[in-house]
């Protein structure tokens, strides 16, 4: 399985989703970390520097969710409601967090200890 955090260098995790310069993806085998792999934002309107109305209801999330498809939760330290949802409606375990370290949250994810803490949505 694969999980996806949100994170700007790979290391702290990001504290909005879609502004995440980019993606740290974790391919998880019987609760082992097989690989690990940095993928740019290419694919949100934020990361892209579009035009933004300051409506998210102009803001499509498919792009973001199309190419996190594959994964079967993503991690994050903030993220918007509307996004949330989006991601929960198709499927993705979606996780924000407290935690700000990447390694120690994909390793509380691991072990199911990993908060949700709803708080930190917008």
């Amino acid at each position: 399985m694969k999980v996806a955090v949100a994170s700007d260098d790979g290391k702290v995790i990001s504290s909005h989703f879609g502004r995440s310069r980019g993606f740290v993806i974790f391919e998880i085998e019987d609760g082992e970390i097989k690989s690990r792999e940095y993928v740019l934002n290419t694919f949100t309107g934020h990361a892209r520097e579009l035009h933004h109305t300051g409506n998210h209801h102009y803001d499509s999330h498919a792009a973001i969710i199309e190419n996190l498809r594959d994964c079967k939760a993503v991690i994050s330290h903030g993220m918007g409601r509307r996004i949330y949802e989006d991601l929960t409606s198709a499927g993705i375990e979606v996780y924000v967090t407290d935690e700000t370290d990447v390694d120690k949250a994909i390793e509380l994810y691991i072990k199911g200890e990993l908060r949700n803490v709803s708080e930190l949505l917008d």
